[in-house]
């Protein structure tokens, strides 16, 4: 299998993209994935602070999330443990109205099989948001009904909102998800990890 790790780091297909956005940035790629990990954490795509620091998730969306996954910080940056693959590697930049673009299509065409083939071993999978859940899950209609029907998907594959404090009020509105998924979502990462 090919390490296309160095290539992907490299990577400047939306140079010119994303010098048109508010943000008016450069590329940079978020590679944090290796060959012996066991979770597969398949998100949207990097915002402002992870590219700046070059850090998958950290920021508080990380904090939030690291929580519902029940890791701790060490182990959720142990990449032999823990792929973090999104659907685009590179922070989008924001719209005209301070809002995360979407991530390119192009990015997930590009790279995403060949890194999802140097991961091998992937016991479970945790979708966050709507980009990774179509891209992953065959009958994707809503995030809501993907994260409420958890035991409906593939073994071994948990659909999650993303942990963005934009989403604190779809918290609110759904108890369910911190009462009945989180608890299996839990027992299944202590499983891998």
């Amino acid at each position: 299998m090919k390490d296309i790790r160095p290539d992907l780091r490299d990577c400047t297909l939306c140079a010119d993209r994303f010098a048109l956005t508010a943000t008016a940035h450069r590329p940079n790629p978020v590679v944090w994935f290796a060959p012996k990990a066991k979770l597969l954490i398949a998100s949207q795509a990097p915002g402002m602070k992870v590219h700046k620091a070059n850090t998958p998730f950290w920021d508080a969306s990380g904090v939030r999330l690291r929580s519902w996954l029940g890791l701790d910080e060490a182990t959720f940056y142990d990449r032999d443990r823990v792929a973090i693959i999104p659907m685009g590697f590179c922070f989008p930049g924001y719209n005209g109205k301070g809002s995360d673009l979407p991530p390119p299509p192009i990015c997930a065409r590009t790279w995403r099989k060949a890194a999802l083939d140097m991961v091998p071993d992937i016991k479970l999978t945790v979708l966050i948001g709507g980009h990774a859940m179509r891209y992953h899950l065959e009958n994707f209609k809503t995030v809501t009904q993907s994260v409420r029907e958890w035991d409906s998907h593939p073994p071994g594959v948990f659909a999650l909102p993303h942990p963005s404090w934009r989403n604190t009020g779809w918290l609110r509105k759904n108890p369910w998800f911190e009462a009945e998924v989180l608890p299996r979502l839990q027992t299944a990462v202590a499983q891998v990890v």
